[in-house]
């Protein structure tokens, strides 16, 4: 049964201050790596993916401010540089905030290529090609 499930990540879910400015640059940004909505909560959240809602942006469930972790962030596969290159590029135009340029990550291995932008509110994401994959 284990080997039938691609991942061990059921969803995760971020928090928003600015839920219609997030979902304007989740739409372009996400786009990127061919994920879209797959479902959404009027006025509380929007959740994307490619065959289901893997990754949720949402207003904070307890009413509270969405505050971001120090030390966490949030990759999206690509399927090649030009997509890797192509998702910065997009996030930065859309709001975003530069993390560390598209290019090689040799501590995480000699064929890492990767791009990290900070969202709208502050978390940092990324997105990389699986080494290899090209």
């Amino acid at each position: 049964m284990n080997d039938e499930i691609p991942s061990i990540i059921n969803h995760v879910s971020i928090g928003t201050n600015r839920l219609d400015e997030a979902i304007e640059f989740y739409d372009a940004v996400l786009a990127t790596v061919g994920a879209s909505r797959q479902h959404e909560v009027p006025d509380f959240a929007v959740a994307y993916g490619k065959f289901f809602p893997e990754f949720w942006v949402q207003r904070p469930f307890n009413g509270e401010s969405a505050s971001t972790a120090n030390g966490a962030h949030f990759s999206f596969l690509a399927l090649s540089r030009a997509i890797v290159d192509e998702f910065y590029q997009v996030a930065l135009e859309a709001g975003g905030t530069c993390a560390g340029p598209p290019g090689l990550r040799p501590d995480y291995g000699p064929d890492y290529y990767a791009a990290y932008v900070y969202d709208l509110d502050g978390h940092k994401i990324e997105a990389n090609v699986i080494p290899g994959l090209e």
